[in-house]
């Protein structure tokens, strides 16, 4: 196995100031089972091409203030997983890289627990995706009340992806069971995309549900061209609820969502609540 650079475990109370990290031949920097983390002023950096070098990484780790760092690397810029909630990022620039993901969560079965996570003033440039929540396909559990705010993209692939389709192998099987994903609020995210502005592909069993999209503005980047690429400027959403306002660029963004019934009912939200009692309150 090779390293990670620097880990934490069952820490408390900890701050990373100040240093740089370069060329770590695994994830740069790591926290597992902790509680209270202050990350200011850190570089990390690693060649785009560079596998599984994630720039920061938390896992069962909570109460975490990222910021006033940049993050270039050959992964996620920023990693969350499984039993992290109450994560703050903000002033960070990402990339090159896959862009800061929640996930991938529920592999082969398993519970996935992630909550109250805000992502906001962010600059991400030539990456993967932008901002990304990705599950498997099998998987239990909640993922509740993102915000990803103020982001600023520049020739990123997909600036904002959901995908409950989440596969890192050339085949996986199809399974019925998914992590919950609710309360997810996208707000001015304006920048570039090279091949698709918005990817939110939802479980056929459990749709994501209270999906806010509001202002924004995507337009292709320059390098693009062709009659193909004029499918791929258009928003994709796959049983996915919520609501859209304006401006929306492409337009359409506007038409992506859809609607639930006048009392607020969402199909087969009690899925959904069973889920709830696998994760702690």
């Amino acid at each position: 196995m090779k390293p990670t650079a620097l880990r934490f475990y069952s820490s408390g109370n900890v701050t990373v100031r100040d240093i740089s990290i370069v060329n770590s031949p695994l994830c740069h920097l790591k926290f597992d089972d902790s509680d209270g983390v202050k990350i200011n002023n850190i570089t990390i950096s690693s060649p785009e091409n560079s596998p599984n070098t994630d720039g920061i990484h938390l896992q069962n780790t909570r109460n975490v203030e990222i910021q006033h760092s940049n993050i270039a690397c050959g992964d996620d810029c920023v990693s969350i997983q499984t039993g992290s909630s109450n994560v703050h990022i903000h002033h960070i620039s990402c990339g090159p890289g896959h862009g800061i993901s929640i996930g991938s969560l529920g592999k082969d079965e398993t519970v996935a627990c992630v909550s109250d996570i805000i992502v906001e003033d962010i600059s991400i440039q030539n990456t993967l995706a932008g901002v990304r929540i990705k599950t498997w396909q099998g998987g239990l559990g909640v993922v509740k009340n993102l915000t990803f705010s103020n982001i600023q993209v520049t020739d990123v692939q997909v600036p904002i992806v959901i995908d409950q389709y989440y596969c890192d192998k050339s085949k996986c099987k199809n399974q019925t069971s998914a992590v919950s994903i609710s309360d997810v609020k996208y707000n001015n995210i304006v920048g570039s995309f090279t091949a698709q502005p918005v990817r939110i592909a939802c479980s056929n069993s459990l749709p994501c549900m209270d999906v806010d999209l509001m202002d924004i503005r995507l337009r292709p980047s320059g390098g693009i061209r062709g009659l193909q690429t004029h499918q791929q400027q258009h928003a994709l959403c796959w049983n996915s609820y919520g609501k859209t306002q304006g401006p929306l660029v492409p337009s359409s963004i506007g038409y992506c969502l859809k609607k639930s019934n006048i009392d607020g009912y969402y199909p087969k939200r009690f899925i959904a609540s069973s889920h709830e009692k696998l994760c702690p309150s």
